[in-house]
């Protein structure tokens, strides 16, 4: 039985240690795709910049969905840890649906950016918001299939260890998308409008 317990503790050990090491990879990711927008973001190929083409009003709401879904998340986990499954998976499925609708307005934006001839093959600009943000979307887009698995496990397997741990390591992956966010929200959207 120990033997089983340990094989199992250092089965999930190995899955943590994979996750953080995943993210670390994540942060390279996001900062290299930073970094490239901050150089290609003068390279407008005369057409308008960030500032004129940007509906910050959306971004703004954009903004308050992603924020508040990471509220709902952080609940969901604490009422997970208090073994209240119900509330967690209540609170779990608000997360998911403010998810939808960041990545909804999302793809809107890009819709209509492209719909007025602001695609990403316009120029280097573009191509490297498309890219930027697209890649966050991307991101969201997985987090949204992990929590509804997560749902799924927990409807059948309660407030578990386990599900909390597998809990844990999702709010920690939706806090990160939330800070890339804010990053995108100053260092494109608000600079953009500004310079």
């Amino acid at each position: 039985m120990s033997a089983h317990v340990n094989h199992t503790a250092e089965k999930q050990d190995k899955a943590s240690l994979g996750f953080w090491l995943y993210l670390m990879t994540d942060i390279m990711l996001f900062a290299s795709l930073f970094a490239s927008y901050v150089i290609l973001r003068g390279g407008t190929n005369g057409s308008p910049a960030g500032g004129e083409i940007f509906n910050l009003e959306m971004i703004m709401v954009s903004t308050f969905l992603l924020l508040t879904s990471s509220l709902t998340s952080g609940l969901a986990f604490l009422a997970l840890k208090r073994s209240d499954a119900k509330r967690a998976l209540l609170l779990l499925g608000a997360t998911i649906t403010l998810g939808i609708g960041f990545l909804t307005l999302e793809l809107y934006e890009f819709g209509e950016l492209i719909m007025h001839g602001h695609g990403p093959a316009h120029s280097a600009f573009l191509s490297a918001f498309f890219t930027l943000v697209g890649t966050h979307g991307l991101h969201i887009l997985v987090g949204i299939i992990w929590a509804i698995a997560l749902g799924d496990y927990i409807t059948k397997r309660g407030a578990t260890p386990n599900a909390i741990r597998k809990f844990s390591l999702f709010t920690v992956f939706w806090h990160f998308l939330d800070l890339v966010w804010i990053f995108i929200f100053t260092i494109v959207y608000l600079l953009g409008v500004i310079s």
